[in-house]
């Protein structure tokens, strides 16, 4: 199974020392990391839609809990097995990632060439749009049928 790699960055704020020594402040430190999916063979059906509606609603970042868990509201009980692996594999991107490719954002994260042609990719852009203005909160648990 591929890792897939996750990109932090860290700034650290020395300005008081970069002044007291009259020099510049020093560039962000690019940190990469490398966390490895789980692997869940053998993973059954409704075990795995379970799960993947827990991971839509609980990423860490307001913006990509709301896109991911309303998606998994609307598209997770219909879902194939392959489509559900396909959105378990979005999972493991990183959230900003996920949410500037949700969102058509290229000029801040081109998307990669394995999204470009993904149908399920594609749903969620089209999602993200949100043309008919809808306030977007977080689904309850129970809106969600596995």
């Amino acid at each position: 199974m591929l890792a897939s790699l996750r990109t932090v960055r860290f700034t650290r704020h020395f300005t008081s020392v970069a002044k007291a020594l009259n020099a510049k402040a020093p560039k962000p430190l690019e940190l990469k990391m490398r966390i490895e999916p789980i692997p869940r063979p053998n993973e059954p059906l409704e075990t795995k839609r379970a799960r993947l509606v827990y991971q839509s609603r609980k990423r860490g970042i307001l913006e990509t809990d709301l896109l991911l868990s309303q998606f998994a509201k609307l598209y997770l009980p219909s879902m194939s097995m392959e489509e559900m692996v396909e959105f378990d594999q979005l999972m493991d991107e990183a959230d900003w990632d996920i949410y500037y490719w949700a969102t058509k954002n290229y000029t801040v994260n081109p998307m990669p060439q394995k999204w470009q042609e993904s149908a399920l990719m594609m749903k969620l852009q089209v999602m993200s749009e949100n043309k008919e203005k809808r306030l977007l909160r977080m689904p309850e648990l129970h809106d969600i049928k596995n």
